[in-house]
């Protein structure tokens, strides 16, 4: 069934008519008149397209007047529930009568006139109905549906009322006919959160996944969130708007006493409710949907040709809240481009989810005009900042495209002094003659290897340079881009004349488009120092299969081949391959090799063993 939704079985169907109340109205018409979509609404696809027989047995009639009701998914969740009594191998009625309380609960809460504490009662009165019917093979479908949208409205109602104040604590919630005792789970076993560890908790419904081409969503029990850490100032590593995670809530009762606990489904895709290990509600695209979708093209070309402006963005960001037993994959872009070209890419390897639970992801963001070996600089900068605020953090994985991978190159190969004798003796000499000791422009070439990167993975890249900066395109990038004054000064300052020795030009500055130029010296640095871990190549062919006379129209075979590297995967695609499928299964090939290759790695996950 899973497949069925990817394929597209999650456009809404033609319903049959409802009777009674609603003579003549089709439930697709109620959805979209409530501007609710089976797109946003995955779980009530999936419920709908497992009934057999819905097509020939018309809908029961809704027992309840909608415009009572205030939140629009709750409607959409009662409709769906009635209507899903038509769907099942039992009597109608018998069904209607096992789930007419926990709806008539979810009902009840809605109204937002009742005290935020009375709602709580009800949200958990219509949850513990709903979880004493999910053994029930007939009543089952309805009642996942009314503890699921219970338990998201729960949450959402203690998480925001109040500045909070319903929420990490225990609570004695009573009404006039009922009382429970609400405990928080903490984390004290893995695969739960901590309920303090997110400043706010969002539908994974509610977030726009346009950005997304295919999600990654299982129907299961419980609420599926985003749950988004953010703290002013910024913690290091934080996106602008927080770190994302998956969260799925339940709710687990023992009479009165009842448990919400909040799950990393990533961890642990199955959950005890009701006394029965159940597989979870989750949704692994919406934490990567949630960060915004800016235009991927124009921040490209405004971070490569006005740098000054986008030199604060210059950094390493987590995708994912900081997992000490995960190995960190660091993505890198290239030329013109930005760390949100990987959305797709994550997302496509988080489909696999022994990678999803072995795995975490980071991305290198920086403006793309800045010569590659002062943004490799940075990089190498970060990734030790990265690794001496979690020293448990264990090696990473690097994954460059384009000029991405130079920069990923210069993390796994070691230049000295003397390595640079290989572009001629007295050109080296004059290049080094007057650079001060600690500076800059010594420090952007002259490293050590980093050792906390494992191994490389290198797309599309331009190991000897790209002919393209050699032409009017490339005469036009060195024109328009304009380098930060203090970079200049520190360039100029440094080199001096022998500024011609990397440029070509005693006037002409190096930046991005230079240094992908194929006389640059650094390749030829570069291409004499071997790489101290294994690497692995990506590239494109545009589908012509004529390697090695091959090019991806922008980079040539002769260029993004490399001889000692463990793989080489040709792929049938452009420059812009990464999202190609055959680039996607390439990188999951490798990254699942990198953990059969690596001295330890965690237990088995659940996902193994399906529980």
């Amino acid at each position: 069934m899973r497949e069925a939704w990817r394929a597209g079985a999650h456009r809404a169907p033609q319903m049959p008519v409802f009777r009674g109340i609603f003579p003549e109205l089709s439930l697709d018409k109620i959805l979209g008149r409530m501007f609710i979509s089976f797109e946003i609404c995955p779980n009530l696809c999936h419920l709908f397209t497992r009934c057999s027989r819905w097509q020939n047995i018309p809908l029961r009639p809704v027992h309840f007047p909608l415009v009572t009701m205030k939140r629009p998914s709750t409607i959409v969740v009662l409709c769906a529930a009635v209507a899903l009594t038509a769907c099942v191998n039992a009597p109608v009625a018998t069904v209607q009568t096992e789930t007419r309380a926990a709806a008539a609960y979810l009902q009840q809460a809605a109204s937002s006139s009742i005290p935020a504490e009375q709602r709580a009662v009800l949200y958990l009165q219509s949850a513990a109905e709903a979880s004493s019917l999910l053994s029930s093979s007939a009543a089952a479908p309805a009642a996942t549906l009314i503890y699921n949208q219970a338990v998201t409205e729960l949450t959402l109602l203690l998480r925001g009322t109040g500045q909070g104040r319903l929420w990490n604590r225990s609570l004695t919630l009573t009404t006039g006919t009922a009382s429970f005792r609400l405990h928080f789970a903490h984390a004290t076993r893995e695969g739960v959160w901590d309920p303090g560890e997110f400043t706010t908790l969002t539908p994974a419904a509610a977030v726009p996944a346009n950005s997304i081409r295919r999600k990654d969503r299982y129907n299961g029990i419980g609420a599926a969130f985003v749950g988004v850490h953010h703290t002013q100032p910024l913690e290091p590593f934080s996106p602008k708007i927080g770190v994302t995670a998956p969260v799925t809530a339940v709710v687990d009762f023992k009479g009165h006493e009842a448990t919400l606990t909040l799950l990393d489904p990533g961890n642990l895709p199955q959950a005890r409710v009701a006394g029965t290990a159940r597989m979870l509600e989750a949704d692994f695209s919406a934490p990567l949907a949630y960060y915004p979708q800016q235009s991927e093209f124009w921040n490209g070309i405004m971070g490569a040709l006005r740098v000054s402006a986008y030199m604060g963005t210059t950094g390493l960001y987590e995708l994912q809240p900081y997992d000490p037993q995960r190995i960190p994959v660091i993505f890198v872009h290239g030329l013109i481009s930005t760390p949100r070209m990987w959305r797709n890419v994550i997302n496509e390897v988080e489909f696999d989810p022994h990678l999803r639970q072995r795995y975490q992801f980071l991305v290198f963001g920086y403006p793309t005009g800045n010569p590659p070996a002062y943004s490799a600089l940075r990089l190498r900068e970060e990734l030790a900042k990265f690794y001496q605020i979690h020293p448990a953090a264990r090696p990473c994985v690097l994954v460059g495209h384009s000029m991405g991978g130079l920069l990923t190159r210069m993390q796994v190969t070691p230049l000295d002094r003397d390595a640079w004798d290989v572009i001629g003796k007295d050109k080296a000499a004059r290049f080094f003659a007057k650079m001060p000791k600690g500076s800059l422009i010594e420090r952007a070439t002259i490293f050590q290897a980093n050792p906390h990167v494992a191994r490389a993975i290198f797309i599309c890249t331009p190991h000897r340079g790209s002919e393209l900066a050699l032409g009017r395109l490339g005469e036009l990038g060195r024109r328009l881009i304009a380098l930060p004054a203090n970079l200049t000064a520190a360039i100029t300052g440094t080199l001096g004349s022998t500024i011609a020795i990397v440029t070509g030009d005693p006037k002409r500055m190096p930046n991005s488009v230079t240094g992908l130029a194929p006389a640059n010296p650094l390749f030829k640095v570069l291409d004499a120092r071997p790489m101290l871990v294994p690497y692995h190549s990506i590239i494109g062919d545009r589908g012509k299969g004529d390697s090695p006379n091959s090019s991806d129209g922008v980079v040539a075979y002769w260029s993004s081949h490399l001889k000692g590297a463990r793989s080489e995967c040709i792929v049938p695609g452009p420059h812009g391959a990464c999202e190609l499928p055959q680039t996607i299964a390439e990188v999951r090939r490798l990254l699942q090799l990198h953990l059969k290759e690596s001295p330890s790695h965690p237990a088995r996950s659940k996902w193994d063993t399906g529980g």
